[in-house]
């Protein structure tokens, strides 16, 4: 239960950064804790899943997000998917956009 565990989660990460930063917990004004479950609530995450799927082998290379559309295409014609749950995923800022774009050049060259 992610409520329950919410104000020790959040005093967690302060003293873990505390032992980097020893004067951080007296410089904080205010905090906001957001959990997995805020994550799926307010912003429709499924299981708070950041990385729009597990970063996991099987969901690695041409299995992200699905086999068939390993090359950013979609079944829908046109429609090409880029982010987090594509490879590369999460992480490497751009390159699942860059990826997606030369496919899309590929694809107007014929």
């Amino acid at each position: 239960d992610w409520e329950s565990q919410r104000k020790a989660l959040g005093q967690t990460v302060v003293q873990t950064l505390a032992q980097y930063a020893p004067n951080l917990p007296e410089l904080i004004l205010t905090h906001q804790i957001i959990t997995p479950q805020d994550l799926e609530e307010k912003y429709g995450l499924t299981g708070g899943q950041i990385f729009h799927g597990d970063l996991a082998l099987d969901q690695f290379f041409t299995m992200r997000p699905l086999l068939d559309w390993a090359r950013y295409r979609t079944p829908i014609e046109n429609l090409y998917l880029c982010g987090s749950g594509t490879h590369p995923g999460a992480g490497l800022t751009g390159g699942s956009g860059a990826n997606a774009a030369r496919e899309i050049l590929k694809a107007l060259k014929g």
